[in-house]
Protein backbone atom coordinates (compact mmCIF):
# COMPACT_ATOMS: atom_id res chain seq x y z
CA UNK A 1 0.00 0.00 0.00
CA UNK A 2 1.32 3.59 -0.73
CA UNK A 3 2.64 4.92 2.28
CA UNK A 4 3.08 8.72 1.31
CA UNK A 5 -0.25 9.34 0.61
CA UNK A 6 -2.02 13.09 0.85
CA UNK A 7 -5.47 13.30 1.78
CA UNK A 8 -5.45 15.81 -1.50
CA UNK A 9 -4.53 13.15 -3.93
CA UNK A 10 -6.72 10.39 -2.28
CA UNK A 11 -9.48 12.98 -2.96
CA UNK A 12 -8.18 13.09 -6.44
CA UNK A 13 -7.54 9.84 -7.28
CA UNK A 14 -11.46 8.61 -5.95
CA UNK A 15 -13.04 9.90 -9.15
CA UNK A 16 -10.88 7.70 -11.15
CA UNK A 17 -11.61 4.52 -9.52
CA UNK A 18 -15.13 4.69 -7.99
CA UNK A 19 -17.81 3.02 -10.36
CA UNK A 20 -21.05 0.88 -10.87
CA UNK A 21 -19.65 -1.75 -9.96
CA UNK A 22 -18.27 -0.64 -6.29
CA UNK A 23 -21.47 1.22 -5.54
CA UNK A 24 -23.68 -0.56 -2.89
CA UNK A 25 -26.71 0.83 -5.41
CA UNK A 26 -24.99 0.12 -9.20
CA UNK A 27 -28.48 0.56 -10.50
CA UNK A 28 -28.57 4.38 -8.46
CA UNK A 29 -24.78 4.88 -10.08
CA UNK A 30 -24.24 7.34 -12.85
CA UNK A 31 -21.11 9.35 -13.98
CA UNK A 32 -22.77 12.17 -12.61
CA UNK A 33 -23.05 11.04 -8.89
CA UNK A 34 -19.67 8.80 -9.32
CA UNK A 35 -19.54 8.21 -5.19
CA UNK A 36 -23.09 7.27 -4.62
CA UNK A 37 -23.48 4.10 -3.04
CA UNK A 38 -19.39 4.75 -1.83
CA UNK A 39 -19.15 5.58 1.67
CA UNK A 40 -18.26 2.29 3.52
CA UNK A 41 -15.38 1.18 0.60
CA UNK A 42 -14.69 4.46 0.23
CA UNK A 43 -14.27 4.89 4.41
CA UNK A 44 -12.44 1.98 4.18
CA UNK A 45 -10.14 2.16 1.96
CA UNK A 46 -9.43 6.01 3.85
CA UNK A 47 -9.36 3.98 7.03
CA UNK A 48 -6.43 1.90 5.66
CA UNK A 49 -4.57 4.57 4.35
CA UNK A 50 -4.93 7.25 7.29
CA UNK A 51 -6.43 5.52 10.31
CA UNK A 52 -8.41 6.87 12.72
CA UNK A 53 -11.94 5.20 13.28
CA UNK A 54 -14.93 5.05 10.57
CA UNK A 55 -18.06 6.19 11.64
CA UNK A 56 -21.82 5.62 10.48
CA UNK A 57 -25.16 6.68 10.89
CA UNK A 58 -28.92 5.29 9.29
CA UNK A 59 -30.45 7.27 7.00
CA UNK A 60 -33.70 5.23 8.36
CA UNK A 61 -36.63 8.48 7.29
CA UNK A 62 -34.22 10.09 5.14
CA UNK A 63 -34.35 9.83 1.14
CA UNK A 64 -31.47 8.82 1.09
CA UNK A 65 -32.67 5.23 2.84
CA UNK A 66 -32.11 3.33 -0.26
CA UNK A 67 -28.33 3.11 0.68
CA UNK A 68 -29.11 1.93 4.68
CA UNK A 69 -26.25 4.04 5.68
CA UNK A 70 -23.45 6.27 5.37
CA UNK A 71 -19.60 6.32 6.38
CA UNK A 72 -17.17 8.33 7.09
CA UNK A 73 -13.68 8.90 9.05
CA UNK A 74 -12.16 10.72 11.78
CA UNK A 75 -8.51 11.08 11.02
CA UNK A 76 -6.24 10.33 13.97
CA UNK A 77 -5.71 14.07 14.63
CA UNK A 78 -9.60 14.80 14.79
CA UNK A 79 -10.62 16.25 11.74
CA UNK A 80 -14.30 14.57 10.27
CA UNK A 81 -13.87 13.79 6.63
CA UNK A 82 -16.71 12.25 4.43
CA UNK A 83 -15.09 11.46 1.00
CA UNK A 84 -18.33 10.59 -0.56
CA UNK A 85 -20.36 13.76 0.69
CA UNK A 86 -20.89 15.11 -2.50
CA UNK A 87 -23.22 11.73 -3.21
CA UNK A 88 -26.19 13.91 -1.17
CA UNK A 89 -25.75 17.10 -3.27
CA UNK A 90 -27.19 19.77 -0.95
CA UNK A 91 -29.16 17.68 1.45
CA UNK A 92 -26.29 16.29 3.44
CA UNK A 93 -27.84 14.03 6.17
CA UNK A 94 -25.77 15.06 8.94
CA UNK A 95 -28.21 15.17 11.56
CA UNK A 96 -28.78 12.41 12.68
CA UNK A 97 -26.63 9.88 15.45
CA UNK A 98 -23.25 8.85 14.53
CA UNK A 99 -21.33 5.74 15.93
CA UNK A 100 -18.40 4.39 15.74
CA UNK A 101 -17.98 1.31 13.64
CA UNK A 102 -15.49 -1.52 13.42
CA UNK A 103 -13.90 -2.36 10.47
CA UNK A 104 -13.66 -6.05 10.89
CA UNK A 105 -17.74 -5.98 11.03
CA UNK A 106 -18.34 -3.87 7.46
CA UNK A 107 -15.73 -6.31 5.61
CA UNK A 108 -17.95 -8.85 6.83
CA UNK A 109 -20.48 -8.22 4.56
CA UNK A 110 -19.49 -10.69 1.75
CA UNK A 111 -20.64 -7.70 -1.00
CA UNK A 112 -18.56 -4.62 0.83
CA UNK A 113 -15.18 -7.19 0.92
CA UNK A 114 -15.91 -8.26 -2.44
CA UNK A 115 -16.35 -4.35 -3.58
CA UNK A 116 -13.41 -3.08 -0.95
CA UNK A 117 -11.10 -5.18 -2.74
CA UNK A 118 -11.65 -4.23 -6.19
CA UNK A 119 -12.04 -0.06 -5.32
CA UNK A 120 -8.70 -0.97 -3.37
CA UNK A 121 -6.59 -2.86 -6.56
CA UNK A 122 -8.20 0.26 -8.83
CA UNK A 123 -6.53 2.52 -6.00
CA UNK A 124 -3.02 0.61 -6.07
CA UNK A 125 -3.40 0.44 -10.15
CA UNK A 126 -3.96 4.19 -10.40
CA UNK A 127 -1.20 5.22 -7.65
CA UNK A 128 1.34 3.23 -10.00
CA UNK A 129 0.39 6.03 -12.71
CA UNK A 130 2.29 8.33 -10.72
Amino acid sequence: MITQMTIVRFKEILPKICGKDTSYDPDGWTRKNIFWGHSVVVSLLAQSLFHGGVFGISLKGTKFWKLKFNFWNVLPDGLHVDFTRAQFGKEYPDKLEAEKVEVYLLLANKNTQKRFELLQERFEAECKKD
